[in-house]
């Protein structure tokens, strides 16, 4: 399957083009994967298992075990997608090319909201815990450090991030374990080696499907960033191998730090009743680790939330560079890098600003921001993997989508059912907030489409 031709020469690829700056391929495996492991913050599972307990009765493994299972439904089309379009622009790309350019549009827009106020969310927390940490230094100072230094990061390239990330992932996979070995070590030292293998973080007490379910919904949060990587095809070395192996590995590796941290988690405080459930974790550091454990704890929080910061940040400002490349967004501002560091400087730079706004915002009314764009996108890259396949010629069916009516329309149909009911069960200020926004780019999508009777402008990558 081939993508359709420039509806101009306007957006084809020119001399003009070749002559301009141009997104290097400097990312392999490792650092696509963990790009992809910043954005999602392992260590979140211990911010949400107060709530994911509580909503399942104690059975906070079993949530994110079904959590797992339906979100490698939807990381599987992604990679399907990611084969078929080796380019950036995520679900805004394979949308627009495998099903209509209009849907693309609105797609991409949606997720705008997602990829534009998710970096804002994610400062203002790192923020709170080092606000609840040093009291007497404003939260807002806080949040304009995260902003200016990984802005600065993400302008100077990939490459220097990419060694930032590695360092401070590797603090949090420590803190992480350390958090691991301490739950394991208080759970035999009060009942025996026997005691570390129970049932009970997968079944709770009086937990039924419905809790389940509902923790798995609330779980499946906790897997946004896993399709992050893909608005870094361009930027990868052959990335129609490499993008559907890190798509994958980041949901499943993800998936497995959290189903056994909150399987220990879940072995010291079995059961889902705390005296406060957003700081349930933080009472558990300390029964496991004393004080100075609490201390390291709230650091590996404070990490996870500026690598997230560097990696939620770029795919922000590669989405926009997109969008602005193809026309569909000022290209002036957005579809140029810079002839110094081949990075798209002022989309950066406008995610640093957005990200300023948090010093306003509380955390519950932030993080309504982020939810409807993602789901949505979700839900149409499964369906994108359907209308792909369909439309397939015969050895673009053997080759790119092999696996044949399995891989690509049972499974998508799944991700699409799981995605979908997400999306439609968010809360009441998230979906009126959404259709706000996407009522919004209707109207710019019906200026540049001069009433839709034209497609939106189309960059073509050769």
């Amino acid at each position: 399957m081939t993508a359709e031709p420039a509806a101009t020469d306007a957006h084809a690829v020119t001399s003009e083009h070749t002559a301009e700056p141009r997104l290097k391929r400097t990312m392999g495996l490792r650092s696509v994967m963990m790009f992809g492991l910043a954005y999602m913050t392992p260590i979140i599972v211990l911010g949400t298992f107060g709530v994911i307990a509580e909503l399942s009765h104690g059975a906070t493994a079993m949530s994110y075990t079904v959590a797992l299972v339906a979100m490698l439904f939807t990381a599987g089309s992604y990679g399907r997608m990611s084969v078929l379009y080796p380019q950036s622009g995520s679900a805004y790309t394979y949308i627009g090319k495998s099903i209509n350019p209009k849907l693309g549009f609105l797609v991409g827009w949606a997720v705008l909201l997602d990829y534009l106020f998710l970096p804002m969310v994610v400062w203002l927390i790192g923020a709170s815990y080092l606000n609840a940490e040093f009291p007497g230094v404003p939260i807002w100072v806080w949040i304009l450090g995260f902003v200016i230094i990984t802005t600065a990061l993400n302008i100077f390239g990939l490459n220097v991030a990419d060694k930032v990330n590695f360092a401070l992932m590797s603090f949090q996979a420590l803190v992480i374990g350390i958090f691991v070995v301490l739950s394991l070590r208080t759970v035999i030292m009060g009942g025996g080696v026997a005691s570390a293998f129970s049932t009970q973080p997968f079944i709770g007490s009086g937990s039924g499907v419905s809790g389940v379910v509902a923790g798995a919904a609330i779980a499946a949060y906790s897997f946004l960033g896993f399709d992050a990587v893909t608005t870094l095809s361009e930027e990868t070395k052959d990335p129609r191998k490499t993008m559907p192996k890190a798509i994958m590995l980041v949901a499943a590796v993800g998936g497995l730090i959290f189903i056994i941290v909150a399987y220990t988690t879940q072995l010291v405080h079995p059961g889902g009743v705390f005296d406060n459930t957003s700081s349930a974790a933080f009472e558990i550091a300390g029964e496991i680790g004393g004080n100075l454990f609490t201390a390291i704890f709230i650091a590996g929080l404070c990490f996870g939330q500026f690598t997230s910061g560097i990696a939620t940040q770029a795919s922000a400002s590669r989405l926009l560079y997109v969008m602005g490349r193809d026309g569909v967004l000022p290209k002036r501002i957005f579809g140029r890098l810079s002839a110094k560091f081949n990075t798209p400087v002022l989309s950066i730079l406008l995610v640093g600003i957005v990200g300023l706004i948090s010093m306003f915002l509380d955390v519950a009314t932030s993080t309504s921001f982020v939810n409807f764009g993602a789901f949505t996108a979700f839900t149409l890259v499964n369906v994108s993997v359907i209308a792909s396949y369909v439309k397939a010629k015969p050895e673009t069916r053997n080759t790119l989508m092999s696996g044949g009516w399995l891989r690509n329309i049972a499974f998508p149909v799944l991700g699409a059912i799981f995605c979908a009911y997400l999306l439609i069960n968010l809360d009441k200020q998230a979906l009126v907030l959404g259709l706000s926004w996407l009522a919004i780019g209707i109207v710019i999508l019906a200026v540049l489409t001069k009433g839709f009777k034209h497609n939106p402008p189309e960059y073509e990558a050769d």
